[in-house]
């Protein structure tokens, strides 16, 4: 039998999960810590991350800096800049990964499977011909090909340009 390590899993399993006031996103949003809260770029109203728990390589979030459960929650100026920082993250994807197609898209609502319901945000997943396999399926395991801060140093770099 073949083993896959993906040690950084057991430090989300185990920490504790405590009751917020504010979500997750707010306090990174808050916090100037963007090298350990893989924040790769921040425009006047959003920021965008790399997904610590990725679904696959290069899997990141673009999240408006208002906590609102929704897009009703936004005015329009904030929803122009969630989408053209989405915008920029996807060519930075390109330039850096060179995927051959991208999800993108909203989680809106506990059954449409958003993780953390009270902060709407966008998520990029890049992706590449031939890229699904049976790991999800038979093992519930994801492989991700690059170490998530040397990826996020990257995009940095792109992104800045």
């Amino acid at each position: 039998m073949d083993w896959l390590h993906a040690p950084w899993r057991i430090e989300y399993i185990l920490a504790p999960k405590p009751v917020l006031t504010e979500s997750l996103f707010t306090r990174i949003a808050q916090s100037d810590e963007d090298e350990a809260n893989l924040v790769i770029a921040r425009a006047r109203t959003c920021f965008a991350l790399l997904n610590a728990f990725p679904y696959t390589g290069g899997h990141l979030m673009v999240v408006p800096y208002k906590q609102t459960p929704d897009l009703d929650g936004l005015e329009d100026d904030e929803l122009t800049d969630l989408l053209k920082l989405t915008r920029r993250c996807q060519k930075a994807l390109k330039a850096v990964m060179k995927p051959d197609g991208f999800n993108i898209g909203l989680n809106l609502g506990k059954v449409a499977g958003a993780g953390i319901l009270e902060h709407v945000h966008l998520h990029v997943v890049p992706r590449w011909q031939g890229d699904t396999n049976f790991m999800p399926v038979l093992a519930n395991t994801t492989v991700v090909p690059q170490a998530l801060r040397e990826l996020a140093s990257r995009l940095r770099e792109v992104l800045a340009q």
